[in-house]
């Protein structure tokens, strides 16, 4: 199966877009889009009878960045406090505390911060994860994933013969696909073609 993928600016291009493939003979399972507008998303998705595409659960790599930015967060919160008792010489009695104030402080913020890491990553909000799986590079999966979180909308045709995506990635340009150096500030064409 080969897709095509392509990112929009304004949700309303991206709908025409559907609607042009969909006219074209495309069925509405080969079809999906994604955008962060949730009200934006509805709307498309009641117009065309398309379904938003969901991206990938962010897995374990959530869980860890979000521990490590606890961690920081919680360094940033305790060190200077603690840089405080040490200073002043009246308070360097409970220096020692803080240092066990610090200590808390990364391991609560490395627990509240991999929680929230996991709930986060469970949100099916990775699409580079997605991307991946059909066949779109990495450095240019990240920067479909930067302009779909920079408010463009993403839209992908799947084609099961591979025949008809030439015809695919012309509809789209002709409705308003931006090359990803528009929407992200560097880069090569954005609509691309990918074998699965």
């Amino acid at each position: 199966m080969e897709s095509v993928v392509a990112i929009f600016r304004e949700p309303t291009q991206a709908q025409q877009a559907l609607e042009a493939l969909k006219t074209r003979g495309f069925e509405r399972d080969h079809l999906g889009f994604a955008l962060g507008d949730a009200v934006a998303e509805d709307g498309i998705a009641q117009a065309t009878g398309v379904s938003p595409e969901a991206g990938a659960p962010g897995g374990t790599g959530s869980v860890i960045k979000g521990a490590i930015i606890g961690v920081l967060g919680g360094l940033v919160m305790t060190v200077p406090i603690w840089l405080l008792l040490v200073a002043v010489p009246a308070t360097r009695v409970y220096s020692h505390g803080g240092v066990l104030g610090m200590l808390f402080g990364v391991i609560g913020g490395a627990a509240l911060g991999g929680l929230f890491g996991a709930l986060a990553g469970s949100d099916h909000g990775d699409y580079v994860k997605l991307l991946r799986t059909m066949g779109v590079p990495a450095a240019q999966a990240e920067r479909l994933q930067a302009a779909l979180r920079s408010g463009h909308t993403l839209v992908i045709a799947r084609d099961p013969s591979g025949a008809r995506t030439d015809e695919a990635l012309s509809l789209m340009r002709r409705h308003g696909a931006l090359s990803l150096e528009d929407a992200t500030g560097s880069g090569q064409l954005q609509s691309e073609r990918t074998g699965h």
